[in-house]
């Protein structure tokens, strides 16, 4: 083989594994991350886990991103060891189906005449490439261009196939070449080499892919291909193995699912099929017949499903060999502590899944807030030191959530987001830090009560009155605020700022109604302090649920302009916004 002919080989490989990169890339932003979504949210029986994890894996191309997204599912405590298995089995299927699409490069024949060389791979490969170009460039729906970077992907792939077969076709000649692949006839040899070829290139699809380019020369047999196809099977563990680094340990008890069920279906497949050969002697492996990139597509699809068929009645046994090899594997942190452990960095290359998952973690932080603030409200009459320390500790909790989530967020929007996910993001960054701060008041509320419980302060009729109104009125805001945004309802969003206008009013009202009490000397300086840092806290908590609310109201109307939205809404005459003020200053009336 020539220098120029390895170095053409090299260069195939290369715009090969680019080409499936970029093509797998524009497939996950079209359609992956739903289906990401319907792994999650739908995986159930078995059969179900191992449709859904093959259906998966044939439109991200990509097993080992399959078996990732379940090794995170496990780790974050949102799906089980038991339900991983279904998933993984189903990807080892779904990866199959890229052998299939590379069988399309040798289609059509580049030597044929008339009609049929339009169906050869250059003239495809340039047709695809054409249109792709055409998409990406020219295109102002960002779904229609990323069809396009799916069409260019194919097209480098096809491209980058083509000039593998174009190099190593002088390899036809070489005896010394026919004589080293008779080593890999030898079941032992073909499954090594196959585990070394997958574990540097990190995808079975391409060592796939490398096998059916190599097939032109004729020099692959049956014989060393079929071992060599099961060894890349083992192989494509290494890149899961190597996304389990730092799970819990029923993530890692996943990550080994992948390496057993691709372990277990090669001894399983490799003595049943040698066992029969030797008893029926098949001609393909007895005459070294070369194999063709349709056969290897075949074998490697057959195998994987007689694999999983094999193995489907041992899963219950499978999870209790991976409980048995991580016996020994500590959790890294208490129980209490593994509703942030949902924020997972495996999630961030899939957008989708990564932005569920901060809202799940911001629900859950929303709804201590919400308990936090209306605990510390029965503290300022009825003061109780343990029920105060609940409230300095939840708080130490939201504080923990904040920095968490701020950093995942941060990281999110890193990565290559589209417009709603961008907009999403956003509201995520602004909504967290108004729960943060509402929990803050919660604090600020509670010591408060302290002063009053300590310094025996008293307020009068009047004043009590006042906070008592203000508590309800507080307590019906944060409630819509938060249910607003738990549930994603606009509606309730915009009940919140009639409401957020009407206790700023009554805040006012209360503080010119103490300072008359004061000047009438039926209030004095002390408690006018204590009196006027409530009325400061109350008005601040209505403020940051007017945010939550008006950046909900925003992402539905594709925008974050805040101030435009609310002179909007309060500028407006007989509006839905001035009808709902009157009916909050009716309800909450001092």
């Amino acid at each position: 083989m020539a220098i120029a002919d390895g170095i053409a080989l090299f260069g195939g490989i290369a715009l090969f594994l680019f080409g499936m990169q970029l093509m797998g890339d524009g497939l996950k932003k079209v359609a992956g991350n739903r289906l990401e979504m319907v792994l999650w949210k739908l995986t159930g029986t078995p059969i179900k886990g191992i449709l859904l994890g093959t259906a998966v894996t044939a439109v991200i191309q990509s097993s080992s991103a399959t078996s990732a997204m379940a090794v995170g599912f496990v780790n974050s405590g949102i799906m089980t060891v038991a339900q991983s298995i279904s998933i993984v089995m189903g990807a080892n299927i779904g990866t199959s189906v890229t052998g299939w699409i590379l069988c399309l490069s040798s289609f059509g024949g580049d030597q044929a005449g008339g009609w049929i060389s339009i169906l050869s791979t250059s003239t495809i490969s340039a047709v695809v490439a054409f249109i792709g170009i055409m998409l990406l460039m020219f295109s102002k729906s960002e779904t229609r261009k990323q069809v396009g970077g799916i069409m260019l992907g194919f097209s480098v792939l096809m491209y980058g196939m083509s000039a593998m077969s174009a190099a190593v076709s002088p390899l036809k000649q070489s005896e010394q070449f026919r004589s080293m692949l008779t080593m890999f006839d030898n079941p032992l040899i073909g499954i090594l080499v196959g585990i070394l070829i997958t574990a540097m290139l990190q995808s079975n699809s391409a060592s796939i892919g490398i096998l059916q380019a190599l097939s032109v020369t004729g020099a692959i047999s049956y014989a060393s291909a079929f071992p060599m196809i099961m060894g890349m099977g083992i192989g494509a563990s290494v890149p899961v193995l190597l996304s389990a680094i730092g799970a819990n340990r029923d993530g890692k008890r996943t990550a080994y699912v992948y390496l057993l069920i691709n372990v277990f279906g090669t001894l399983i497949c490799t003595l049943l099929f040698y066992a029969v050969n030797a008893v029926v002697r098949f001609r393909f492996m007895e005459e070294d017949i070369p194999i063709n990139a349709v056969n290897i597509a075949l074998i490697n699809t057959l195998y994987r499903i007689a694999a999983i068929i094999a193995l489907m009645p041992c899963m219950k046994y499978l999870e209790k060999l991976t409980d048995f090899l991580t016996r020994n594997t500590a959790e890294k942190e208490p129980k209490s502590k593994q509703t942030i452990e949902h924020l997972e960095d495996r999630f961030i290359e899939h957008p989708t899944l990564a932005l569920a998952q901060s809202r799940d973690a911001i629900c859950h932080m929303a709804r201590i807030t919400e308990e936090n603030l209306f605990r510390s409200f029965e503290l300022i009459q009825n003061y109780d030191a343990e029920a105060a320390q609940q409230v300095i500790d939840a708080e130490s909790v939201v504080d923990r959530y904040e920095d968490s989530l701020g950093t995942y967020l941060i990281k999110i929007t890193g990565t290559a987001l589209n417009h709603a996910q961008t907009l999403e993001a956003s509201l995520f960054l602004h909504t967290l830090t108004d729960y943060e701060r509402i929990s803050d008041h919660s604090v600020n509320i509670q010591d408060c009560a302290l002063e009053i419980h300590e310094k025996k302060v008293t307020f009068s009729d009047s004043a009590l009155n006042e906070l008592n109104v203000l508590e309800r009125a507080l307590r019906k805001i944060v409630e819509i605020a938060f249910q607003a945004f738990l549930e994603n309802d606009l509606e309730l969003a915009c009940k919140v700022e009639p409401l957020e206008e009407w206790i700023d009013s009554l805040c006012q009202t209360a503080k010119l109604n103490h300072v008359s009490r004061l000047q009438a000397g039926s209030c004095t300086l002390q408690q006018g302090f204590v009196f006027n840092d409530l009325l400061g806290n109350f008005e601040r908590i209505a403020d940051h649920c007017s945010n939550i609310a008006v950046a909900l109201v925003e992402l539905h109307a594709d925008s974050f302009d805040t101030h435009e939205y609310l002179h909007e809404v309060k500028s407006r005459q007989n509006s839905d916004f001035t009808r709902m003020y009157e009916e909050y200053r009716k309800e909450f009336a001092l």
